[in-house]
């Protein structure tokens, strides 16, 4: 069985799924902008995430949050399957506020563990996923999320919200601000250097300590997740790719494929919010 991918966004919350089988190496480092409740459904997923190595086996659910960086690849000859839902941060936050009777205000949901074996809690993302990737009636969606939710509280706590992260050293803090103001911009390590008032080398190692990423990696990653967004929303891989800095559109669509195993054009025809 070769490699291959299902998607589909839904149009009331902006919620993707994603079914996929992947043989050998699966995708290179990256994020994501949204919350995401996976179970593997067959073989071993591996991937490094929160400086860790995990092996996910069939009915095993995996939880990353917003920003974590992680990659894949299946070290069995049979690969891997999995479904998975992407959660919009925004909806996240304002439905598990719904669920906890004192949320901390300067608080944000967080998972506990990346791993988990919690038959309710699998059971609850897999009827979630049917339910949204099968485009059922919107009463029977939200009740499966419903559902799903209630099950997640289960494995979340609340982070303080930290700006600045007095866990991550200044520099590499104001350095990943600067990309994140100026990720549309031909930015030069040394620019980014005097920003933060110290060398290129000494910003290098504070940034790849802090983020496990240099600079221009972590640019690219900010990028193709931006532009991960801007596609379900219906913009062209031309008008992103111009948008956000790429070289042109093929450009971006070589960096786009190596994160996700989708062309950009691809990505945006399978997004059910946007018309043919």
């Amino acid at each position: 069985m070769s490699n291959w991918i299902d998607l589909a966004q839904d149009v009331d919350t902006g919620i993707e799924s994603v079914r996929a089988h992947f043989i050998g190496h699966a995708y290179d480092p990256h994020w994501h902008d949204s919350y995401l409740v996976g179970v593997t459904e067959q073989g071993v997923q591996q991937f490094h995430c929160r400086r860790a190595r995990h092996r996910s086996t069939p009915g095993q659910v995996f939880l990353l949050e917003p920003g974590e960086l992680h990659d894949g690849q299946a070290p069995t000859e049979d690969g891997f399957t999995y479904s998975t839902l992407y959660l919009d941060p925004n909806w996240m936050e304002a439905e598990v506020r719904a669920l906890f009777e004192h949320a901390p205000a300067d608080g944000l949901p967080s998972f506990a563990d990346t791993l988990c074996r919690d038959e309710r809690l699998t059971g609850a993302t897999l009827r979630a996923f049917q339910a949204m990737h099968g485009k059922e009636l919107r009463i029977v969606r939200q009740t499966a999320m419903d559902d799903l939710l209630a099950c997640l509280t289960q494995h979340l706590h609340w982070r303080k919200r930290l700006n600045p992260d007095p866990r991550l050293p200044l520099t590499a803090q104001v350095a990943r601000d600067y990309l994140h103001a100026h990720l549309d911009q031909d930015i030069g390590l040394d620019d980014l250097a005097r920003t933060c008032g110290v060398d290129r080398f000494r910003l290098t190692r504070a940034f790849k300590a802090a983020f496990g990423l240099a600079p221009h990696a972590y640019l690219i990653q900010l990028r193709i997740a931006r532009a991960r967004r801007l596609l379900g929303q219906g913009q062209t891989p031309a008008e992103v790719a111009s948008a956000l800095g790429f070289a042109d559109q093929s450009h971006l669509g070589r960096w786009f494929r190596r994160a996700y195993q989708l062309t950009p054009a691809d990505y945006r025809r399978r997004c059910s919010i946007v018309p043919d």
